[in-house]
């Protein structure tokens, strides 16, 4: 479990830095990043969301709405956002 923990803290710290220095590299983002860059999770539930996923064979979204802490619409949103990113689209 420390080494799946360390893993996505490692993940998480290279996205964001190549998300600063390089700002096409914000189309990058996973849901994951996104719903803590809005604040709808904390790091640590989404750790826990992505070590039950392997369990319950769901898409991160399908399973954070299944544990309750978010609402359908937000991961339609994250998931639009994601989505403007990839796509290029996506102006802060």
């Amino acid at each position: 479990k420390l080494y799946r923990q360390k893993r996505l803290i490692s993940m998480l710290a290279t996205t964001m830095t190549r998300s600063q220095n390089n700002p096409s590299a914000t189309q990058l983002m996973k849901l994951g990043e996104i719903l803590l860059r809005k604040r709808w999770i904390t790091a640590q539930q989404l750790e826990e969301a992505i070590a039950q996923q392997t369990y319950f064979r769901l898409k991160l979204g399908e399973l954070l709405v299944m544990k309750g802490l978010l609402a359908p619409p937000q991961v339609e949103e994250a998931l639009h956002e994601q989505m403007w990113r990839k796509q290029g689209f996506w102006i802060i």
